[in-house]
């Protein structure tokens, strides 16, 4: 039986130079490490990496970057392909590592991926956890201020354990890959993986049309309302707090929508938090008096595709979602949802054109290209393209 949680050595907690000097002199020998991290996304206006966890096969380590100025020799770490780099769900932790960093990635393990490429139906690292290790964890810190100072043991405790039975549980689901003849499609996966902050597309849509409900107000309200999200913006900003803290998006919507003009008006609106309002009465007022006076303010236009791609789309989707179910697999795993757009868009003719869309995902080309250029001729035909 695997030793409980609490039954291990306390991690070692870095948090001066020369230590994390040493401690990375120390670890390019090992083979194989699991990583992690934590940041305050809940607890500032600019998310921020707080925590690192290392793990080896011998000992846990907790790097704590904002008290160490040159972490240039953990990037160098990470980007060396002789050194196996284990994470749990990557793409968070290689999107902020390389936002606060610019951290590169070589030679990476994820084990979540493992896990949806071999069809488990839960991917949670807890549902891995009690799985193979017989672990059930305590989510009290999940939500935690990972910014503040001193970290209480406990919550050192909690980091420690997103890395410490990784490579444990690396072992195992690498077994059952091997096993399964999957390595192929795991390897493009994990290669994928590395370079996700190349392929991440971030929103860029105004902060107002991501509220819920905006697209239903009329023009001159949707410009209150953007008066309204860019007064919440400032302020967030100014007090560092997330923007969702400071008010939230509904109460932002009503009032767009009742557009009130006067401090009564808008406490008599009975919207939730009018202690949290009262702070913000002066500037929710003159910004819904701002947007009053804005020009109106229209919805991005929806790309418009013609019959061909809406064919190509339906017929992709389907061969895809039929596909996975008879291999008992996620969707993802016959093909990534940006690579079936990039194929929905290219369109693809012969075998040499599709090549070139799924250059990175030689085993997929492999194994099901001539089913896609098959399902995109068909579609096509259907749709009236030429």
């Amino acid at each position: 039986m695997p030793k409980q949680s609490h039954e291990l050595r306390p991690p070692v907690f870095i948090d001066q130079q020369s230590d994390f000097d040493a401690l990375i002199n120390k670890l390019t020998s090992e083979p194989i490490l699991a990583v992690d991290t934590e940041a305050n996304s809940l607890f500032a206006y600019q998310e921020q990496v707080c925590l690192i966890q290392l793990s080896s096969a011998s000992a846990d380590y907790i790097i704590d970057p904002l008290s160490i100025k040159d972490l240039t020799s953990l990037g160098e770490l990470f980007n060396d392909p002789a050194v196996e780099k284990v994470f749990h769900a990557s793409e968070y932790d290689i999107l902020i590592l390389n936002e606060d960093y610019k951290f590169e990635f070589q030679n990476l393990f994820d084990t979540m991926l493992a896990a949806q490429i071999l069809g488990r139906e839960k991917l949670g690292l807890d549902a891995l956890l009690g799985e193979f290790i017989g672990l059930k964890v305590n989510k009290k810190f999940q939500r935690s201020n990972w910014g503040r100072r001193p970290i209480p043991q406990d919550m050192l405790h909690y980091a420690q354990m997103d890395t410490h039975y990784l490579i444990q549980i690396r072992h195992i689901l690498a077994k059952e890959l091997e096993n399964k003849d999957l390595n192929s499609i795991a390897a493009e996966d994990f290669a994928r993986a590395c370079q996700v902050h190349l392929i991440h597309k971030e929103d860029k849509r105004a902060p107002c049309w991501r509220i819920n409900g905006a697209k239903k107000l009329s023009p001159q309200k949707a410009a209150v309302l953007s008066s309204l999200c860019q007064y919440r913006e400032d302020v967030a900003r100014k007090i560092n707090k997330p923007v969702f803290k400071v008010i939230g998006a509904g109460i932002l919507l009503e009032l767009a929508e009742q557009t009130p003009a006067t401090k009564d008006q808008l406490l008599n609106l009975d919207l939730p938090g009018k202690r949290n309002l009262e702070r913000h009465i002066a500037g929710l007022l003159k910004a819904i008096q701002d947007g009053l006076s804005a020009k109106p303010l229209y919805p991005p236009k929806k790309e418009r595709w013609d019959d061909s791609y809406l064919a190509r789309e339906h017929a992709l989707r389907d061969w895809r979602k039929n596909t996975a179910r008879k291999r008992n697999v996620n969707s993802a795993v016959v093909l990534p949802r940006e690579l079936l757009y990039k194929v929905i868009s290219e369109n693809p003719q012969t075998m040499a054109d599709l090549e070139i869309v799924l250059n990175d995902v030689p085993w997929r080309l492999e194994r099901f290209g001539k089913e896609i250029l098959s399902v995109i001729r068909k579609a096509n035909h259907s749709g009236g393209a030429n």
